[in-house]
């Protein structure tokens, strides 16, 4: 009897604004995943072979569609990004937030509806606030969610 071939999913970051960059390039490292950033311009990834970077310019939403055409359902993907992470599920592929919030089938059309009812309170002139500011323990739980991921995702 064969044993299960152990599944190698790949790290797509929606890089321009992520704040955890280093974080996924550690687990990266441990784990032996590939990463690739996609971002509007240049940025610095390092010299770890596992870890590449795709400019795509500037165009609206020019790296969500080249995430979501590449992404499988074995794969993960780091994103604020609700509507990037709605196709991304759409595809099978996991998704997670940068402060670790995992966006599933199960919870994405509540994020959705909520994106959705503060964009119309802020066209109507309502100020909604912005999100929290990014703290270390967002960090931490990120990391603690990228090897939940990872780990469950090995195992199929």
């Amino acid at each position: 009897m064969e044993a299960p071939a152990v599944v190698t999913p790949h790290i797509y970051v929606d890089a321009d604004a992520c704040p955890v960059k280093p974080e996924i390039f550690r687990v990266a490292q441990r784990y032996d995943v590939a990463v690739t950033l996609v971002a509007a311009s240049w940025m610095r990834v390092g010299t770890d072979a596992r870890i590449s970077l795709e400019v795509v310019g500037d165009r609206f939403d020019a790296a969500d569609d080249w995430i979501v055409e590449r992404v499988t359902r074995d794969d993960l993907v780091i994103t604020a990004d609700i509507l990037l992470a709605a196709r991304c599920i759409a595809a099978g592929a996991r998704v997670l937030s940068p402060t670790g919030r995992p966006f599933t089938e199960a919870n994405i059309g509540d994020v959705l509806a909520t994106r959705n009812l503060l964009s119309e309170l802020r066209a109507g002139g309502m100020e909604t606030g912005g999100p929290a500011p990014f703290a270390a323990r967002d960090r931490s739980r990120f990391l603690q969610a990228l090897d939940h991921a990872l780990q469950a995702q090995r195992r199929g």
